[in-house]
């Protein structure tokens, strides 16, 4: 991965900078424009789509380029044709309407940061279309529909990819590492320092305030949706699944600790887990877990402070989802590798949780909101019982009360009519059941 910068600036010093559209303007997309704006040799950002215009403006404000003494200044463009003159002509654009950066000749990849699902299945259907490649900084769309998207994208011959630097990315670059030093991964998860499935848009205000979060997104922090969501873009990428739903969550010193929490025999017999630490130093960060019985390996392992195995940690003590998104985007068009995807039918899903007592007539507001959390189960079951993901739980009506704690299922709710997001689901499971060998 170290030849990415290289082959960047060869497109640097070739005046054919990679051209990234930017989706969403969000706390995470700004960190995003600020990245690229600086910018990084051979990347441009050349737009950002916003249905909210003000918030364009700000990504681009906020990354410098309205500053004094700047002349490129964005300008707004309102159709197809005035988005690709911009291009042409190297001025930065702002545009309402998202899907026009999708359709534009004169961008390679597009950047999906806006956190929901509905929109960015149609932002995402459409880049794939147009032969775009997509990078999903949108773990709320990856966990529901990541693999029907990838079929999509394979068809058209295109990348679709989770970003490194959030934990499935970080977590995904040590797997394939370990694979190529011929260790078998067998654990890979989070660090977490908190959860609490009832946290709700209320009690996360203040946080969210204080880091200029939306208060939604914050909760899915602290009620362990975003968590489910990670580990299930990870389980789908490396086909692990979870010892049991939820996951364990241990609570331990520090990560390394790990090797001793967990049998070799329950992973090897899953084919491996998914799971996280809490409280665990160094609080940051990805981990995998790989075994060798090799006894000429251990020796060498344990020679390199690495333990006596036959269970071996490796972790990244950090993530900068908005710095290393820049590696994912080269890689993805430089080099058609995605940094992690689903690699055939989902391993794990998301499932929608009650927060509370639910009572039918009650609507849904989905990941993040007062009503359900998101908990991480293995597909089979999920399938197996109905369970309705929190991905699509938005909007959704209840048919009948469901007690706390409990499991949604499809049979409680109506969904609302008309959602891609609803064909995809349904699409991505008539197509695996028929794809793929059970």
């Amino acid at each position: 991965m170290i030849i990415v910068d290289s082959a960047l600036k060869q497109r640097a010093a070739a005046g054919n900078p990679v051209r990234v559209g930017l989706v969403g303007a969000g706390s995470m997309a700004r960190a995003i424009a600020l990245e690229l704006l600086r910018p990084p040799a051979g990347m441009r950002l050349v737009a950002i789509g916003n249905r909210t215009i003000s918030k364009a403006e700000r990504a681009y404000r906020d990354g410098g380029a309205l500053s004094p003494g700047k002349t490129n200044t964005p300008r707004q463009v309102r159709t197809q044709a005035e988005l690709e003159a911009a291009i042409d002509a190297n001025i930065q654009a702002v545009t309402e309407d998202p899907l026009m950066l999708c359709r534009a000749r004169g961008i390679d990849a597009i950047v999906e940061c806006t956190g929901q699902v509905e929109f960015g299945a149609r932002v995402a259907m459409t880049a794939i279309e147009f032969g775009k490649h997509v990078i999903l900084v949108n773990a709320e769309l990856d966990a529901t529909l990541g693999p029907i998207l990838k079929v999509h994208a394979d068809r058209r011959g295109v990348v679709i990819t989770n970003t490194d630097g959030d934990e499935p990315g970080v977590a995904m670059n040590l797997y394939r590492m370990l694979k190529m030093m011929g260790l078998r991964p067998v654990l890979a998860g989070n660090l977490k320092g908190l959860i609490d499935r009832y946290r709700t848009p209320d009690t996360q205000r203040e946080f969210a305030e204080r880091h200029d979060l939306n208060p939604n997104m914050a909760t899915s922090f602290a009620d362990g949706t975003k968590l489910a969501q990670e580990t299930t873009i990870l389980a789908n990428a490396t086909g692990f699944k979870v010892g049991k739903r939820g996951m364990f969550g241990h609570r331990t010193a520090h990560v390394t600790d790990v090797v001793n929490l967990f049998s070799p025999a329950d992973l090897l017999r899953d084919g491996g887990w998914v799971d996280y630490l809490l409280g665990a130093s160094p609080t940051n960060g990805a981990f995998v877990v790989a075994y060798s019985d090799d006894p000429a390996q251990q020796r060498y392992l344990s020679s390199c402070k690495m333990g006596n195995g036959p269970l071996y940690c490796f972790y990244t003590p950090y993530h900068l989802p908005h710095v290393q998104v820049i590696s994912t985007i080269a890689r993805a068009v430089l080099f058609e590798d995605a940094t992690i995807a689903p690699v055939g039918p989902a391993s794990c899903d998301v499932i929608a949780m009650a927060k509370r007592d639910l009572r039918a007539g009650e609507q849904l507001d989905g990941v993040g909101g007062f009503t359900c959390y998101g908990t991480i189960e293995n597909a089979t079951v999920s399938l197996r019982d109905d369970l309705l993901p929190i991905g699509l739980a938005e909007g959704c009506r209840l048919k009948r009360d469901v007690l706390k704690d409990q499991a949604v299922s499809y049979g409680d709710v109506d969904l609302p009519d008309g959602r891609l997001s609803n064909q995809l689901r349904a699409e991505q499971n008539s197509y695996f059941a028929e794809n793929v060998p059970q």
